[in-house]
């Protein structure tokens, strides 16, 4: 199964858009907060895909959550914007809530810096903005080996990562 992770669009919707044509077998998609309205139209768009989204620090009246618990693909994910957690400053809070939830996945954003690393056996996954920078990044999960791998878009330092 295809996920797209998208965060920070802050009032930009068209490389999400244009990310979405070029994965569109993505059968699910997470916004990582700020750009509340942005994720909503784009969902309008997409009505085939289930989406989880949750709000971040500039999507004041939003009635998104500001953290989901998820099973996709037999995974469990966490998704936040990041900034209660203060990932600007640290990723341990954002580990904590990571271990608290048992999570395998945990995404989220706030930075505008893409990020993939694997951290007390939970991978981390920021896919950067893709408001300011085009940034998002996919993961694709193999139901039948559990395999997951996460690539990043446009492909940087990190490009594909992979975790059997």
């Amino acid at each position: 199964m295809k996920i797209i992770v998208f965060s920070d669009s802050h009032s930009d919707h068209f490389d999400m858009e244009k990310a979405l044509r070029k994965h569109h077998d993505a059968k699910a998609v997470i916004f990582c907060g700020d750009g509340n309205n942005d994720i909503t139209d784009v969902h309008k768009h997409h009505p085939d895909k289930t989406f989880y989204c949750v709000k971040g620090n500039c999507d004041w009246c939003c009635q998104f959550p500001t953290v989901i618990s998820v099973t996709i693909a037999g995974k469990k994910f966490v998704i936040t914007h990041g900034h209660v957690q203060r990932v600007k400053e640290s990723l341990m809070q954002l580990v904590y809530l990571g271990q608290h939830e048992n999570a395998d996945i945990v995404t989220f954003g706030h930075t505008h810096e893409q990020l993939t690393v694997l951290e007390s056996n939970m991978i981390l996954v920021n896919p950067g903005s893709v408001g300011y920078a085009g940034q998002y990044s996919t993961i694709e999960i193999d139901e039948n080996t559990g395999s997951v791998t996460v690539r990043e878009f446009p492909p940087n330092k990190h490009g594909t990562f992979v975790v059997k």
